[in-house]
């Protein structure tokens, strides 16, 4: 498996590959194919080289990696980053990367699915980096990201369209969804808008006014 480099960089979201649970290979592949610049991050190293994926940058703190994996990431000409500070996590770190060499949007897989920890604390990650970055996690059931204050998407009937609020956020209004809202305050400590449905073919629109939503467009098994 490999990834073309066909479009000219940063016309496309960069990719991060993590060390979560690993998507399916037709995900992979479509990301790849269209990914003008990825990065993996270490503790998902051996995985991705066994997998034959190209790629242009490791990064991390290179406590994982094993000397024969280090050899073998020199020997294909791909930049380690070393990136040892402790108060952030790989993948911030990674954004943070991203940041720094004026990318604007980034997709990222094997964020989700094994560790709950990992995973609670990488979906935050959109919302903290959500004015440095536009940021989309991807597996095989869920496409996460922050929502802009005015949103308006095509979708078709019956598709699941979780708002999941991180922290409080106020003056919720939407079309286009079977449980509507209308001025609605959606709270992590009181009720969030998970499992709405889009009521038919079309555009789904929500408009919020203060604080950070997400959007979770799922796939039930």
């Amino acid at each position: 498996m490999s990834s073309h480099h066909i479009v000219r960089q940063n016309q496309e979201p960069a990719l991060i590959i993590a060390n979560g649970q690993a998507c399916n290979f037709e995900l992979l592949g479509q990301l790849l194919e269209w990914s003008p610049f990825i990065i993996v991050l270490d503790g998902a190293l051996h995985r991705v080289l066994d997998l034959g994926i190209h790629f242009d940058v490791v990064l991390g703190d290179f406590d994982s990696i094993s000397d024969a994996d280090r050899k073998r990431v020199e020997a294909l000409g791909i930049k380690l980053v070393h990136a040892p500070n402790q108060e952030k996590t790989d993948l911030q770190k990674g954004l943070d990367y991203l940041i720094e060499h004026e990318h604007s949007a980034v997709n990222i897989v094997w964020a989700t699915g094994l560790r709950a920890d990992h995973s609670f604390n990488n979906i935050c990650t959109l919302g903290w980096y959500k004015d440095k970055i536009q940021a989309t996690i991807l597996d095989d059931h869920s496409r996460i990201y922050v929502l802009p204050q005015s949103f308006t998407k095509k979708f078709n009937t019956n598709d699941i369209l979780s708002l999941i609020p991180l922290g409080k956020v106020s003056g919720i209004h939407s079309t286009g969804l079977q449980y509507p809202l209308n001025d609605h305050v959606l709270s992590t400590d009181t009720n969030a808008g998970s499992s709405n449905k889009v009521v038919g073919d079309g555009l789904v629109t929500i408009q919020y006014k203060t604080g950070t939503l997400l959007a979770m467009e799922c796939i039930d098994l």
